[in-house]
């Protein structure tokens, strides 16, 4: 599926987020200007260091900017309150980490279950949801197992439900094949291009795998030194 033009679901400003240790200044994203369009699968590529995962932050309102404007769907986040960003992330963001981030003790369905606990959604609705998000994920027969009891892969798929089960507009990927073998890695690989197609939800994923980005996103964005270095559109 092309993304339709116009229609930006992230867009940047001469975004900065500088920090500061001790009396070095590091400039781990610096005066980026980036536009991503709704339904576009954007691969942010680049050496440890370069920028990305703080970019990606920056993306999901986990961190704030030094300077600069950063648009999600037109609601610049730099101007809002931690509430405003909370409710941000809750409605609008589903986030994957390298490391899958599942509670040992809770059961799948558990783990999966609980942004939407957060969000006070009510309990009816919830399992609906969660059971939506495990058959997207192919994992609706491991509900009851808990994370130890899981492969791999099966808990990265477990991780993407839980990303996916506020239906967000746009999804953030860490490296997502990160802790996984090439042929698990691939099988995540294809679902989120499967989601970004079927749903048309916006992918932007981290990584340092270029040939992984060439086969799966449809634009790459190169970055070195909080910059954009190159920016190439596959579509």
């Amino acid at each position: 599926m092309k993304p339709a033009t116009g229609d930006f679901a992230v867009r940047t400003e001469r975004l900065t987020r500088h920090y500061q240790m001790g009396a070095t200044v590091v400039r781990a994203v610096n005066d980026v200007t980036l536009a991503i369009r709704a339904g576009e699968f954007v691969a942010l590529l680049g050496s440890s260091g370069s920028g990305k995962s703080t970019l990606l932050n920056l993306m999901a309102g986990l961190d704030r900017p030094t300077s600069g404007s950063i648009f999600a769907h037109e609601r610049n986040l730099a101007t809002m309150t931690s509430e405003e960003l909370a409710r941000h992330r809750s409605r609008t963001i589903g986030i994957v980490f390298q490391a899958f981030n599942l509670l040992p003790r809770m059961t799948l369905e558990e783990n999966v279950e609980l942004p939407l606990r957060l969000a006070g959604t009510e309990r009816a609705e919830r399992t609906s949801r969660v059971h939506e998000a495990a058959e997207r994920v192919r994992l609706a027969a491991r509900l009851a197992h808990r994370p130890g009891e899981l492969s791999g892969g099966e808990q990265q798929r477990a991780a993407l439900a839980r990303a996916l089960v506020n239906r967000p507009s746009i999804l953030l990927a860490d490296e997502p094949t990160g802790n996984l073998d090439s042929a698990t890695g691939d099988e995540i690989m294809l679902l989120l291009r499967e989601i970004n197609e079927s749903l048309g939800m916006t992918i932007v994923m981290v990584t340092h795998e270029r040939p992984r980005a060439e086969r799966f996103a449809h634009r790459i964005v190169q970055m070195k030194d909080g910059k954009i270095e190159s920016d190439g559109e596959r579509l």
